[in-house]
């Protein structure tokens, strides 16, 4: 496991869910962690369980001046970071039940809720990175771990304005990561794999059963991985955390549960003026 002593983390989204579970992964690893959260009463639970090595910020990490106030206090608490964890977010059951039924057709849904889900999981993601990404730099080490979703979940047509919110975050994650190669900073995805047990997924229907979802806990291993010295390598990588395999070496688990962010095989089709068809993106990278 990484030792992260005397480093320090910013999680947003940290009240519940996946973020509750990555602050207090980070906290038994020996990190100090600010946790973010817009709730103010799921703030103070998750202080109250993660104990004196974090501090809390009620923030919306879609404004300038509230990522400005996190980067000051986590800096006035603990004199460094290292650390970005982007994983606010809102889920698609705004836009359908959980079953998929009764969903609103894209055209169907409101502008506010279309802006709300952009300024949260698209917009959160570069204004909390833009705050954070100078004192990484500067320190030449730093590690920015984002959550989107998965491909699949981006594009299904019941999920409203959630899958192309969490495209554009998908997007963002890749440039981010290919600005900072080299630097001493990286960039990667994460996310659980599949349904988490979250408040995303009402308990209804299928999922009344808990037990069949994929827990929070999931996503602690291989965000210490990503983390730790060895991790230092790993840059514009995505990873599904339920295939993370605790009792294998990183070098198995990177292939078997790692891809490139925003799957860049995908990519290479524009035609360039010279005629050549390849892009001029990185395609996911171990700095080593």
């Amino acid at each position: 496991m990484a030792d992260l002593t005397g480093k320090t983390a910013i999680v947003t989204g940290a009240g519940r869910g996946l973020g509750r579970a990555m602050a207090k992964g980070l906290v038994h690893a020996g990190a100090s962690v600010t946790l973010v959260e817009l709730d103010p009463d799921a703030l103070e639970n998750a202080i109250g369980e993660i104990g004196d090595a974090c501090i809390g910020v009620a923030a919306d990490v879609s404004k300038q001046n509230d990522a400005k106030r996190i980067v000051d206090a986590t800096l006035e608490a603990f004199g460094g970071l290292h650390i970005l964890l982007n994983n606010a977010g809102l889920g698609p059951e705004r836009f359908r039940d959980t079953d998929r039924s009764n969903a609103k057709m894209i055209w169907e849904i409101d502008f506010s809720d279309w802006q709300l889900f952009l300024d949260v999981n698209t917009t959160g993601h570069f204004v909390m990175t833009k705050a954070v990404i100078p004192h990484l730099l500067l320190q030449d080490w730093g590690r920015i771990i984002n959550v989107t979703t998965s491909l699949d979940t981006m594009t299904n047509f019941t999920n409203g304005a959630y899958g192309p919110s969490k495209a554009g975050a998908e997007a963002l994650a890749t440039m981010i990561a290919g600005g900072v190669e080299g630097t001493g900073v990286t960039c990667n995805v994460l996310i659980p794999g599949g349904p988490a047990d979250t408040r995303m997924i009402s308990a209804t229907g299928v999922y009344a059963n808990r037990e069949m979802l994929i827990q929070p806990d999931v996503m602690v291993p291989p965000l210490l991985y990503l983390l730790s010295d060895e991790g230092a390598v790993v840059n514009n990588r995505r990873f599904r955390a339920a295939l993370w395999d605790v009792g294998a070496d990183g070098k198995s688990n990177l292939d078997n549960c790692g891809d490139p962010i925003a799957w860049p095989q995908l990519g290479g089709q524009a035609i360039r003026p010279d005629g050549d068809p390849r892009g001029n993106r990185n395609s996911g990278s171990e700095n080593g």
